[in-house]
């Protein structure tokens, strides 16, 4: 079976999930996210028996454009990631009643289905058009079923789309000179281009917007937080946990092996401009009264240090950094449904109205403290593993960098740990914290399962992901 048929799945899905009514569409959109989830399981055991999964035809033959799909650890890893998560983001908006629900489940599969194409594709036009229709479902959700006050919302929507669109099209302006170098835009063909340093560095600039937007990256995180905030909950989630993930699999995928030259003149500045995420989430976290904010500005840390790890050029940082991808992906978007939980219940996001919750709900508790924990990488859970090996390869580069980078660590549970005291502990709020429902408890202990199982035992994504880091290193240092 080729992988294309996860695609076609995705699509079919979002169809029929819209198709299928409001009241039947969200058990539609679980039973299509589910299946891609199997299937992407399926590909992952063919790919360890050493069976080829890669598609490549031609498409359009002036320009020599090819429907072209690679399947490595890398890319599959980045699928499992998008199908998982897109399965248990679905599950866990059961709670919710959306108007026009068709809509907003059929755009989470549309979304699903370009994401995994942007992770598969390896023709530089075929990736350039999956990596912009992820860009248009979300667009919608947070347009049409976001929170707040709708003039504010569409503000911060409208700047986001503005400001990833506009970093993409310094993309597409590379992709075009690139096929004026090679005729081609397969990945193998852009590989083996032999470009001189000032063209490595234009280009390399130019995938730097694209991906300093998406991921995002100090000074082009300002769109980030208002974002996260105003998104319904399950668009910040797929925002968060697999959308900004693009933009770090790109880094590693297309800018540095294309340009390797301006990866290791400016590494020191691209590290820098991580570790400085790091230090500046962290502390405007600390400031932050909106729970989703807090969560937003966590997240800015927590990739800007995964950006140091992958600009670092060596094998721990890519492979630490991927690691982190995917323990940040199941993270994040735990704690953002906590903070849907609460809002189910309270109504609000303002950490000063909650408290006195651990009274009302230990089961509750005890989940939420869980992912606290994990999110500031206790040992044993899944974070730790991906931090630990950022940070040792940051220390082959310059041991300051590790130093100011494992801030992160000490100033995430100071905010983190805070802001659990005053969510969960105090006084107790006058409205009633109803106790978790069971479609709550199982996401939750899904998502926590995960963080410990791969805390005590990574040597599968290990194992699964290093031969195409490895490959990529080859590509860079040649």
């Amino acid at each position: 079976m080729d992988i294309i048929y996860l695609l076609i799945l995705l699509l079919v899905g979002s169809f029929a999930t819209y198709f299928s009514g409001d009241k039947l569409a969200s058990k539609t959109a679980l039973v299509f996210g589910l299946a891609s989830f199997v299937l992407s399981i399926y590909f992952l055991n063919q790919l360890n028996s050493g069976i080829n999964l890669d598609i490549i035809f031609g498409w359009i033959s002036e320009p020599n454009i090819n429907f072209a799909l690679k399947v490595d650890g890398l890319s599959l890893s980045m699928v499992l990631l998008t199908t998982s998560l897109t399965t248990l983001i679905v599950f866990s908006s059961f709670g919710n009643d959306f108007k026009n629900a068709k809509a907003i489940y059929a755009l989470i599969l549309l979304m699903s289905f370009a994401m995994v194409g942007t992770f598969l594709a390896s023709d530089g036009l075929l990736y350039y058009i999956f990596w912009e229709l992820a860009l248009i479902p979300i667009y919608f959700i947070a347009l049409i079923w976001g929170n707040g006050d709708a003039e504010e919302r569409k503000k911060a929507v409208i700047k986001f789309f503005i400001y990833t669109f506009a970093g993409s099209l310094f993309m597409l302006v590379a992709f075009v000179f690139l096929y004026q170098k090679s005729k081609s835009l397969l990945l193998d063909d852009l590989y083996d281009l032999n470009l001189s340093s000032n063209e490595q560095i234009w280009i390399f600039l130019a995938f730097f917007l694209a991906y300093a937007i998406k991921i995002p990256l100090i000074p082009f995180h300002t769109w980030q937080a208002n974002v996260y905030q105003k998104a319904p909950t399950i668009g910040t989630m797929l925002l968060s946990g697999i959308m900004l993930k693009m933009g770090l699999y790109s880094v590693i995928r297309w800018q540095l092996p294309i340009a390797p030259f301006a990866a290791k003149k400016y590494m020191m500045v691209l590290i820098g401009l991580g570790i400085a995420g790091v230090i500046y989430g962290s502390i405007v976290a600390i400031r932050q009264k909106d729970l989703k904010k807090l969560l937003a500005y966590s997240s800015l840390a927590h990739v800007g240090l995964i950006a140091a790890g992958i600009y670092t050029l060596t094998l721990d940082g890519l492979r630490g950094a991927v690691l982190q991808m995917i323990a940040h992906g199941f993270v994040v978007v735990g704690l953002f449904f906590i903070a849907e939980i609460i809002f189910r219940r309270y109504e609000t996001q303002t950490i000063s109205e909650m408290g006195g919750i651990r009274s009302q709900t230990s089961k509750f508790t005890s989940m939420f403290l869980i992912l606290v924990l994990a999110s500031v990488a206790l040992p044993s859970t899944f974070n730790f593993i991906g931090e630990f090996t950022v940070l040792y390869s940051l220390t082959q580069v310059n041991l300051m960098f590790a130093v100011l980078g494992g801030t992160t660590i000490i100033l995430g549970a100071y905010y983190m740990l805070k802001m659990f005291q005053n969510v969960m502990l105090g006084e107790t709020n006058s409205k009633i914290f109803k106790d978790v429902t069971a479609n709550e408890t199982i996401t939750l202990v899904i998502i926590i399962a995960v963080l410990f199982f791969f805390g005590m035992y990574p040597k599968p994504i290990n194992d699964l992901i290093t031969p195409s880091l490895e490959m990529i290193l080859n590509v860079i240092k040649k």
